[in-house]
């Protein structure tokens, strides 16, 4: 009868549901599944709401752990690795185990600070040849990043622009940078000025001179420069000073501008 008929389609579909299962492979640059420790949120396909998060595991075999999803749902996974990978339209097929895959081969960038540097330095992270910011990393931490190429830009002074770094999966790639120097600028009294790296093409500026000191501190990177100042009460151009200083990695030096 129908009453019947509804209980046994209530076990069958409750059956389905109880062996409906499924894993997330997250691929290797050998196409295995070793990756992991990452955040994953899987969205309702149709209606773009969370319907899970969670930190990707392998079990104590060393597989992908067991997870139990909806098959009435069509899923779109997003894997916050940096960049973040995302697979769309994913179906979990009922009374089955599911096998989910995603290419995500990391390796480590690892960058590395002088301990003579006393400020902390960050470093901005971009897919190579492009502007998005992928992310900002402190020098003396490790993170890791899909396998691929990367432009740094390192915010010393002056700025350092490493182009082409390449990040090889299930490898560390490490960047350091030279101690700087200490540079004590004494002006006598405040007004304006900056100071300037010579590059090739000639002098790049660096930093400004604050107007309301008469000692500026600076750290900077090995490297010549040229610092030009004008004192705030002189009224010509003509009273414009400047003078040039070399940088040695862990140096202590004292610029008077007279």
């Amino acid at each position: 009868d129908e009453n019947t008929f509804k209980n046994v389609l209530g076990v069958v579909i409750s059956q389905a549901l109880d062996n409906t299962t499924a894993q997330i492979n997250l691929l290797d640059i050998t196409g295995k599944p070793t990756e992991t420790n990452v955040p994953i949120i899987l969205y309702d396909h149709t209606s773009g709401k969370v319907k899970d998060a969670f930190v990707h595991t392998l079990n104590y075999k060393g597989q992908p752990d067991t997870l139990v999803l909806d098959p009435l749902i069509v899923y779109d996974m997003e894997i916050h690795t940096v960049p973040p990978v995302r697979v769309d339209s994913v179906v979990i097929f009922s009374g089955t185990h599911t096998h989910i895959g995603a290419n995500t081969p990391q390796g480590d960038l690892e960058l590395r600070a002088s301990p003579r540097i006393s400020q902390s330095i960050t470093c901005v992270v971009k897919p190579s040849g492009r502007e998005e910011i992928l992310h900002v990393q402190d020098f003396g931490t490790t993170q890791r990043y899909l396998s691929g190429t990367y432009d740094l830009e390192i915010l010393t002074l002056p700025r350092i622009i490493q182009k082409g770094v390449h990040i090889k999966a299930s490898a560390k790639t490490t960047i350091a940078v030279p101690p700087p120097g200490r540079v004590t600028i004494q002006t006598g009294v405040s007004g304006f000025g900056s100071i300037f790296v010579q590059r090739e093409q000639g002098y790049e500026w660096v930093v400004d001179l604050s107007n309301s000191s008469e000692r500026k501190v600076f750290q900077l990177q090995p490297g010549q420069y040229k610092v030009i100042f004008r004192s705030k009460f002189a009224q010509e151009t003509g009273y414009s000073k400047s003078e040039e200083f070399r940088v040695s990695p862990g140096s202590s030096t004292i610029v008077k501008i007279k």
